[in-house]
């Protein structure tokens, strides 16, 4: 947390108020905000606002910053600097403040986009999609959370793909099969569109870059629900350990 759908939203309401600005020069308030050297960007026009995987990147004409949002990370235009301020970019009209509770989040420089990553789940075809599985044995929860697979995912979507598509999270990818493997593309396009344009979960301090939550929590049917009753099916949720991330899912409804 902030996955996918919450770094789009803070990237969607953080554009139309930075870019076409210059940076005058960005103020590290601790120093574990900073990722990596970074150089002298004073008179960079910030051309475009937009996500990568979970990071937020703010393109400029002399490479790229890159905010990796962590568990608590967020980007306020002209936010008020508080105990949690960790960076602050200046702009030539108004400041973008990086606030991060716990501190897992940061704020490097490339000079192009990374490679390592996987493709974006909104920007691949069901026929890749299908493809990448049928070459995977890991377990499907894993692999979701697998950013050189797919680049985005977290543990909140990632349970509530596999509920809405009726998948075990510790099934294999490779045994998914055609239908069942169409059907997770379908529902990973579904449930992310919809909490996209819901402005995402906020479930602790998240907030879109002019301030305001979320709403897609009240969508959740699985996340966060352990012992309580399966939407779908009346049935008692359960909660598992996969790839060391606490896993939601029905074993009634997500047969393996």
């Amino acid at each position: 947390m902030p996955e996918l759908p919450e770094a789009e939203t803070i990237a969607r309401t953080l554009a139309p108020h930075v870019e076409g600005r210059r940076v005058r020069l960005i103020r590290f308030l601790a120093p574990r905000a900073r990722r990596g050297p970074i150089p002298l960007l004073a008179g960079c026009r910030l051309r475009r606002c937009r996500r990568v995987g979970k990071q937020v990147a703010l393109e400029l004409d002399c490479g790229l910053l890159l905010v990796k949002l962590g568990m608590t990370g967020s980007l306020r235009w002209r936010g008020s600097a508080g105990a949690y301020t960790r960076a602050v970019i200046e702009l030539d009209e108004g400041w973008i403040t990086f606030d991060d509770i716990r501190q897992f989040g940061s704020i490097g420089w490339a000079p192009e986009y990374p490679h390592s990553l996987g493709p974006d789940p909104l920007e691949l075809s069901e026929a890749e999609f299908r493809a990448r599985l049928a070459r995977r044995s890991a377990r499907i929860k894993a692999l979701l959370l697998d950013q050189r697979f797919l680049r985005g995912l977290g543990n909140i979507y990632a349970d509530e793909i596999l509920f809405a598509a009726a998948i075990h999270p510790l099934a294999p990818a490779r045994s998914l099969g055609s239908e069942r493997a169409g059907r997770l593309y379908r529902t990973m396009r579904d449930v992310l569109e919809r909490a996209i344009a819901a402005g995402g979960s906020s479930i602790s301090n998240y907030v879109d870059a002019d301030g305001r939550p979320g709403s897609f929590q009240r969508f959740h049917q699985v996340y966060g629900r352990a012992g309580q009753s399966c939407p779908r099916c009346g049935g008692t949720i359960a909660r598992i350990v996969v790839a060391q991330r606490g896993t939601h899912f029905c074993p009634r409804c997500q047969r393996r």
